[in-house]
């Protein structure tokens, strides 16, 4: 099990000093958010890269249907060369507008559909436009026309950056995609009902019958052998080991591979003082 910390802030300069605090506690992962009409998550992770060594850089998560793609790549492509090679990128669909307007001040929600749709594309055309060299692409809502010059460096994880995407259980679908990447972020809605925040019911062993079945899916698609991560976010107190171990351990039995600690609940004013003790307190340990 790996641990990431996500900073549920807004501060770019308190966002770089938290990633280097981070990584001087033993903590794997350092992850921000990203908004519409935000501070820009990637410039914030650029210069959290160039004051760290080794801990794991994203964001948590990127509306990719929200973002041209070939845009896209070049700002994780940059971090990815700036941190030589630790970048991660968390996809989704993006949150409805019916669920949050804040998010559509300046488009309309097309629908699930249609963002479904840009995902899958904009996700075909990174893979491309990570490698730095000439394609050619026409889809339903993009085209790229072949270049031979002024091409940019490639990203330094290939294949790919690794892709960690959300997917709703058992959605098949929606699972299936999730199974051609590199990682699951969790979401689950039983046949009959709306996907709701905070995914209501997802246990330990409802993520566990969903780990055996990307387990096999994968194998179908002869992806067996490749690294693949389960993601699940919670949050510890950071005071009791034993306490924090018995939170994470029945996730990590269930087959999660990282564990990303965040409390969104705390208030602005505070964000700061608790990630600081949080970070400071370390990891949970299992």
């Amino acid at each position: 099990m790996r641990y990431g910390f996500i900073y549920t802030g807004d501060d770019p300069e308190l966002a770089v000093e938290l990633a280097a605090l981070a990584e001087a506690h033993g903590w794997h992962g350092f992850f921000v958010w990203e908004g519409i009409w935000a501070t820009d998550p990637w410039a914030t992770l650029a210069a959290a890269a160039v004051k760290t060594d080794a801990i794991r850089l994203g964001t948590m998560l990127t509306p990719v249907p929200r973002r041209r793609p070939w845009e896209l790549a070049g700002q994780t492509m940059t971090v990815d060369r700036l941190s030589k090679g630790r970048v991660i990128l968390s996809a989704g669909l993006g949150v409805p507008e019916s669920v949050e307007p804040r998010f559509w001040l300046f488009e309309s929600d097309p629908g699930r559909r249609e963002r479904a749709e840009l995902l899958d594309e904009s996700l075909e055309m990174l893979e491309l436009l990570w490698r730095g060299e000439p394609f050619e692409h026409a889809g339903r809502h993009y085209r790229a026309t072949r270049a031979e010059s002024m091409l940019p460096p490639a990203a330094v994880q290939q294949p790919r950056i690794p892709v960690w995407v959300v997917g709703v259980w058992p959605a098949p679908k929606s699972m299936r995609r999730v199974a051609h990447y590199d990682g699951w972020l969790p979401n689950f809605a039983p046949p009959g009902a709306a996907i709701a925040p905070g995914s209501p019911g997802f246990t330990p062993e409802v993520a566990g019958e969903a780990v055996e079945w990307i387990r096999r899916e994968r194998e179908r698609l002869g992806l067996a052998g490749r690294p693949f991560d389960v993601v699940q976010e919670g949050s510890t107190a950071g005071i009791d080991a034993d306490a924090d171990a018995a939170v994470v351990r029945p996730w990590a039995d269930a087959g999660a591979t990282w564990w990303l600690e965040a409390d969104w609940n705390v208030p602005a004013e505070g964000i700061e003082e608790y990630a600081r003790a949080r970070l400071e307190a370390g990891p949970p340990q299992i």
